[in-house]
């Protein structure tokens, strides 16, 4: 019987066979990168808001700590967004005529809030509680990035579940004292005594090394 495929055809498949497999692995090499790309995730890029609101120099300039304006940060699972009424206890005496605090004198004289455009924003299946990290000694700017360097508000981390992970599974690198949470400029002592300290603060805030799913999937 003769042969029905040319002898080519074996190098012809091989070649077939590599470039698939280049193909693929590129294909996906493309999305992983995609998918941590700014343009996906949105780290560092402002968004547009009602109110070009800076806190660099709300923060760093006036020294206006986190909890004036996120309430709840410190009992609940949401960090609390700033009523019209925190903004305007200091704008109804300052910047009264400015024209980029318009929206908020509005806001102010109809009652209706503010749209304010979310940054962080997990998706619906993933449960966070703000209360839960402050107690445990986990700073503002791990997750936020030093906000009060920001003219304008970014996403420093993607907040991914890898990102997430590596810090459930050795919270000891950035655990601080409760007091310094708020600190943004905060830096924990360098080589043992930092150690040392990381140590004492896990056993004094009874910190776990919680990784399991339904930990943020409920």
């Amino acid at each position: 019987m003769s042969q029905i495929f040319h002898p080519s055809t074996n190098y012809l498949s091989r070649i077939s066979i590599g470039a698939i497999v280049l193909l693929l692995g590129g294909a996906g090499a493309a999305l992983f990168g995609i998918n941590k790309s700014p343009y996906v995730s949105r780290v560092a890029i402002p968004f547009d808001q009602p109110v070009p609101f800076s806190h660099k120099h709300h923060v760093a300039g006036l020294g206006i700590d986190c909890r004036y304006c996120h309430t709840s940060v410190e009992r609940t699972a949401s960090a609390g967004m700033p009523t019209t009424e925190t903004c305007m206890s200091c704008h109804s005496m300052i910047w009264t005529n400015a024209p980029m605090l318009e929206p908020v004198r509005q806001s102010w004289a109809t009652g209706k809030s503010l749209e304010w455009t979310r940054i962080h924003d997990l998706p619906g299946f993933v449960f966070f509680n703000h209360s839960i990290h402050v107690n445990k000694g986990m700073g503002c700017a791990e997750c936020h990035g030093r906000v009060d360097q920001m003219p304008l508000m970014w996403a420093e981390n993607t907040l991914y579940m890898e990102w997430c992970l590596e810090c459930h599974r050795a919270p000891e690198k950035r655990i601080r004292p409760r007091e310094e949470v708020f600190n943004m400029a905060y830096h924990r002592p360098p080589g043992a005594e930092g150690e040392q300290l990381a140590a004492k603060l896990m056993a004094e805030y009874k910190v776990q090394k919680k990784t399991d799913c339904y930990v943020c999937h409920r």
